[in-house]
């Protein structure tokens, strides 16, 4: 499998940032807007954590708090496991699957990279073996897999 680098650079830059003083709503409008499912949180300039429509769900809705009164760095997540450009792509499988995270910080040293999420890693599954249910004993009837 490829390396963290090498997805990152076919992701292309990450754009997709929030300060962590932001309202979670005006996080929430940039999520919807560009279809996404997180952000990256910044402060100062530097990455300071990620938030996801997870930590809307469960540190607004199911604590009972407001989106429009509360800050993005009261919910963000901050305690990613961290991983680096010269990882491979089944370290990162292995180490979301063991933390239970959808997303994995991507540092060079102190130099923040992007994130490395769940969809970018299946992506990466899917291309490495080109037709995954072969795996699981399916036919193929013309290019669909019946199990």
């Amino acid at each position: 499998m490829r390396t963290i680098n090498e997805i990152l650079r076919q992701k292309g830059p990450h754009f997709n940032y929030v300060e962590a003083s932001a309202l979670v709503i005006d996080a929430l409008t940039l999520m919807k807007s560009e279809n996404i499912s997180y952000l990256i949180v910044r402060e100062n300039g530097n990455y300071v954590g990620i938030i996801s429509e997870r930590d809307y769900a469960h540190k607004i809705i199911l604590m009972g708090k407001h989106s429009d009164s509360t800050l993005v760095k009261g919910i963000m997540t901050t305690d990613l496991p961290i991983v680096s450009e010269t990882d491979k792509a089944e370290q990162c499988m292995i180490l979301m699957n063991a933390s239970k995270s959808r997303y994995l910080p991507v540092f060079d040293g102190r130099d923040f990279k992007g994130v490395i999420t769940i969809h970018d890693l299946m992506r990466e599954a899917i291309a490495e073996n080109q037709s995954p249910l072969e795996n699981i004993g399916g036919k193929k009837s013309g290019r669909y897999y019946w199990v």
